[in-house]
This record gives C-alpha cells, sequence and structure tokens, in this order.
C-alpha cells in the first residue's frame, strides 16, 4: 500500500467515526420535522404570521429566542416554514434568535457572566437579529 492509500483510509474510517457518531442526532431532527409539519399545520403558521414585516419579524425573533437550539436544526425548520409561505424577514429572524438568543439560558448566563452582561447581551442579539433579518432580505432584493 503507498502513503496516499494508507492516509485515505484512514480519513474514511474517521469519516464513518464521525458520520456514527451524529446518527442519532440527524434521525432525531429528522424526527422532528416529520413531528413539526404534522402537529404545526400550514394554517396555524399562516394565522400567527400574517404578512406584515414587523409584526412577522418580532414574532419570529421571539419564538426562536424562546426556543434556542442548534444552528443546523434551526435551517432545516426554516426551508419548512418558507415551503409553508412565511416570510423571508420572519425566517430570517427565527433562525438569528434560535442560534442567539439564550431565554431559556437566561439563569445559567446570569449566574456565570451576571445580571448586566446578561441583559445586554441579550438585548443585543435580539435587536441584532431583527436588524440582520431584515438587512438580509432587503441585500437580496427580496420582498416575500
Amino acid at each position: 500500500m503507498t502513503f496516499a492509500s494508507e492516509r485515505l483510509k484512514k480519513m474514511l474510517k474517521g469519516t464513518v467515526k464521525s458520520l456514527y457518531s451524529i446518527a442519532p442526532m440527524l434521525l432525531a431532527v429528522i424526527g422532528l420535522v416529520g413531528l413539526f409539519e404534522s402537529v404545526v399545520t400550514q394554517e396555524m403558521l399562516q394565522s400567527l404570521f400574517t404578512g406584515d414585516i414587523l409584526q412577522d419579524t418580532l414574532l419570529a425573533t421571539l419564538i426562536g429566542g424562546v426556543s434556542v437550539g442548534q444552528p443546523f436544526v434551526s435551517y432545516i425548520i426554516g426551508g419548512e416554514l418558507l415551503k409553508s409561505g412565511i416570510s423571508l424577514y420572519a425566517v430570517s429572524a427565527f433562525i438569528l434568535a434560535w442560534v442567539s438568543l439564550g431565554l431559556v439560558q437566561l439563569p445559567l448566563e446570569y449566574s456565570l457572566f451576571g445580571v448586566r452582561f446578561t441583559l445586554i447581551r441579550n438585548l443585543l442579539a435580539a435587536v441584532f437579529a431583527i436588524l440582520v433579518a431584515w438587512a438580509t432580505v432587503l441585500s437580496l432584493g427580496a420582498v416575500t
């Protein structure tokens, strides 16, 4: 065997090991998306998100901030929201708030960093989630 084939074999082994370790999480994400589609109907989403840019963005920021999660899950859910006709403003704000706000983790963050830092960080994260969502849509030239 040559050095290159040994190295390839080692890298493939590492890749399979990594895939094996994340497989349960991937299956959970697939299950959550299926559950999301069956529990949260398109009618429910459209009654929440009315198409008003400001209201939809604020609501999505709040929902994303309360339901903190992993970034790769938010992209999957965001794609499903877009397919359901939710505006790009709301979906962008949701994804940004999902990964940057930590309302569920406030007690831990407060105990580690103090009240002032925690409140300022979360307030800035919420404001920037809204601003970046708007900037994202405007920079893409989309008006959905």
